[in-house]
């Protein structure tokens, strides 16, 4: 069975506000159809975030495992990785939930250390590991998803941050060569889609800046890291994460892609950045926000070196590439991964910090997310994720401007919620503000791919709560509830689930249409609104559970819902017609009313009926 369009489908069921920027009528006709053919919609996850497992069958530490272990404070609630989300046991069921809620893909990392526990060859090949990964990869496959691989998503071997540290060192290129070559040798004949790096941009700033893991940073910015230097480390470790990155991509291309007609590419993430204000300074502002987040390691792999600039800015504490170098990396990519969440304002900083200068200061741009004290959108689970769907469109657009209209999958986009234990499961489950990020930002999405951005897919992050980096387990991006307490259980949330209507047509549609001409969606609708919803004739009968008048009228207007949510499901039925020679339509009734006599009051009363029954309902199906 064909599989539909999964992560808009929960607002079709449901009677989410939609911001005015984001036309209903627009969000509404919103379907899988609405994306170019063989558009994979899927969700996307990482090994430490999801596999648990951390000292089982001879994997090594990861630099995330010394984090959490050592730095307990720096997590928000003094967590770990060492179960997560237990994917490692539990994949086979994970899968089957993918299966279910209709994903074309799945979106994983292979943890560096599971496969090569010293991270090195000579630390010797961990067979178990390569063997997990043929399961999940296998199981991914027999039930129809495609596996998008990620090599590297943060979780640098502890060995190698001991030994040389880790990206700090030009040693840590071949050495993730040498770990690639494995990958590519024992999965690549079932993976098609490969991604060297998962935001290079963050892991470098965060765990170089900001005092993530491997926890440095300059002392003098008190975060209690271990060591480090946050004007030269970020950028030395970027520069490696390029380097590294390409001779993985040469390494493929050279040696598996030709057999093995698989496509490869790097994942980067950027925020949109608004100007403060209309004047020259926040509009450069802006433009240099984008330079040191994205254009840093976007311009390298598509015009073979950093923007100008960060090479003015910066200087000498910006390393630089020989011309070999220079010509390994421009182009190093078949497709570009980019990852989406939220939009920032962007304003000129007063003065530069000579006495401490950062990476996080070198922009010479200030970022917030209020102007004037109202945020750019609304608020979520996560301090610095505020909801702007209009960024998404702006920053496809200036990638396809600036760097040659490339490929690009949209490798992760998602909204979290705070994990309120005060809430039943029932209502964790309730996630609209979810879907109604999501509608909106396929919507931009789409607009971006009608004025010629080349978008291949699209993965929700994520398809699990998980342990979510420094937040750990406070807040959630799943479109699947984990209860942590009671044994990781998983339940969909409404953003998982299926248009039921829309499910139930597709089945009809493939197993009758070949016989079948005519088909009519849904008979007298309006007779199951007001009959089941208002007047208490027929079933459900919610009208004659009401026990005052307060709850009469409430039920009365849920029947305006489901008339509102019975036109969602017949244009999505229509939309998902497999029978291009049949016809498609509703059936209605209605009674015609005459008017009691000539006068003009009893006129109206005769058109009112119309006007507000049959003729809305019509009027409805022809928008």
């Amino acid at each position: 069975m064909a599989v539909l369009f999964i992560l808009i489908l929960g607002l079709l069921a449901s009677n989410v506000a939609i911001a005015t920027t984001t036309p209903s009528r627009e969000i509404r006709s919103l379907n899988r159809h609405s994306f170019p053919p063989g558009f994979i919609f899927g969700s996307a996850s990482a090994a430490y975030q999801y596999e648990g497992a951390a000292f089982e069958e001879d994997r090594g530490p990861s630099i995330w495992d010394t984090f959490t272990h050592k730095s307990p404070d720096k997590i928000s609630d003094h967590s770990t990785g060492d179960v997560a989300v237990d994917q490692y046991h539990r994949y086979k069921e994970d899968v089957k939930i993918m299966k279910d809620i209709g994903l074309d893909s799945y979106r994983f990392s292979i943890s560096w250390p599971r496969i090569l526990p010293k991270g090195k060859l000579s630390g010797g090949v961990n067979k178990q590991g390569i063997e997990y990964y043929n399961h999940l990869i296998n199981e991914l496959l027999a039930n129809g998803l495609k596996p998008f691989v990620t090599l590297f998503h943060w979780d640098t071997p502890q060995a190698l941050d001991d030994e040389y540290s880790s990206f700090l060192s030009p040693e840590i290129v071949k050495d993730f060569a040498d770990y690639a070559d494995i990958c590519f040798r024992e999965f690549g004949d079932r993976v098609k889609h490969w991604i060297t790096l998962n935001e290079p941009n963050i892991f470098s700033e965060g765990g170089y800046a900001k005092g993530n893991a491997p926890n440095r940073c300059s002392a003098w910015q008190e975060l209690n890291c271990t060591t480090g230097d946050s004007s030269t480390e970020p950028y030395l470790v970027g520069h490696n994460l390029i380097k590294s990155h390409a001779a993985a991509v040469k390494l493929y291309k050279a040696k598996y892609q030709e057999t093995q007609k698989g496509v490869i590419g790097i994942t980067v993430a950027s925020h949109w950045f608004v100007p403060y204000s209309t004047s020259i300074q926040d509009l450069d502002a802006a433009k240099r926000s984008l330079d040191f987040l994205y254009g840093w390691f976007m311009d390298p792999v598509v015009f073979g070196d950093y923007p100008r600039s960060m090479r003015s800015i910066v200087g000498r504490r910006l390393p630089k590439f020989t011309k070999e170098e220079s010509m390994a990396i421009k182009g190093s990519f078949d497709f570009i991964g980019l990852n989406y969440y939220t939009a920032f304002y962007s304003s000129q900083l007063p003065a530069a910090n000579i006495t401490h200068p950062s990476y996080l200061t070198d922009s010479l741009a200030t970022t917030r997310s209020d102007r004037n004290g109202v945020l750019i959108g609304q608020q979520t689970g996560s301090s610095w994720l505020h909801v702007y769907p209009k960024g998404f469109e702006k920053l496809l657009l200036y990638t396809k401007n600036k760097y040659k209209n490339p490929v690009i999958y949209i490798t992760e986009n998602g909204v979290s919620d705070v994990n309120n234990a005060n809430l039943t499961l029932k209502q964790a489950l309730h996630d609209t503000m979810r879907m109604d990020y999501y509608s909106r930002h396929l919507y931009f999405l789409k607009l971006a791919i009608e004025e010629g951005v080349k978008v291949k897919g699209y993965f929700a992050w994520s398809l699990l709560d998980n342990f979510e980096w420094k937040s750990g387990y406070t807040v959630r991006f799943g479109i699947v509830y984990i209860d942590y307490k009671d044994g990781l259980k998983r339940y969909p949330k409404l953003s998982a689930r299926w248009n039921e209507s829309q499910e139930y047509a597709e089945i009809c549609f493939e197993a009758f249409g070949d016989r079948v001409e005519h088909w009519i969606t849904l008979n007298e609708p309006w007779t199951q609104c007001s009959g089941g919803f208002s007047s208490g004739k027929f079933a459900p009968d919610r009208f004659r559970l009401a026990t005052n008048q307060f709850h009469r009228r409430r039920f009365r207007s849920r029947a305006i819902l489901v008339a509102h949510n019975q036109h969602l499901a017949q244009a999505s039925a229509v939309k998902f017609q497999m029978t291009p020679k049949g016809f498609i339509g509703i059936n209605l009734v209605w009674h015609w009313f005459v008017p009691y006599s000539e006068a003009k009051h009893h006129q109206n009363d005769a058109k009112r009926p119309l006007v507000d029954g049959i003729y809305a309902f019509l009027e409805k199906l022809e928008s």
